[in-house]
């Protein structure tokens, strides 16, 4: 745990570091646009784990990943491109957030056989986060 944590305040530290010297938002460009770099590869590794049959959660965490890279990528595209009108409104947004939603219910399908669970039931933190979130949007 010691290294992860000395890992963690070490880019942290850098990334402080990097929004003193360029700026805030030069620091945040540079992160999504390594983060989305990064999650496509862990994507794509995850994809070729659930090839090789290696764990169960394979395919799950490779959409999951995929949906998450592209999703921010396309947030760090609009960025770049200082915020089209059309980026926000674009309906490929949405097959990105698609992925990364089916990669998080493929998650829970697996992670209920864990808890002894069967049938449907890992869809209730499902039906939970979209309940949560049309909530907030509604008092928001």
């Amino acid at each position: 745990m010691k290294p992860i944590i000395a890992l963690f305040a070490f880019i942290l530290m850098i990334a402080l570091i990097g929004a003193h010297g360029l700026g805030f938002a030069a620091m945040l460009q540079v992160a999504y646009g390594a983060i989305c770099a990064m999650a496509l590869l862990i994507s794509a590794t995850f994809f070729w784990l659930w090839h090789e049959r290696a764990t169960p959660l394979a395919l799950g965490m490779s959409l999951s990943w995929a949906g998450t890279g592209l999703t921010i990528g396309w947030w760090w595209l609009m960025r770049v491109l200082n915020d089209p009108a059309w980026g926000m409104e674009a309906a490929l947004l949405f097959v990105f957030l698609s992925l990364l939603i089916c990669g998080a219910v493929v998650h829970f399908a697996v992670i209920q056989g864990s808890f002894g669970l069967r049938g449907i039931s890992f869809m209730w933190p499902v039906v939970g986060a979209f309940t949560m979130s049309i909530c907030v949007l509604l008092i928001f």
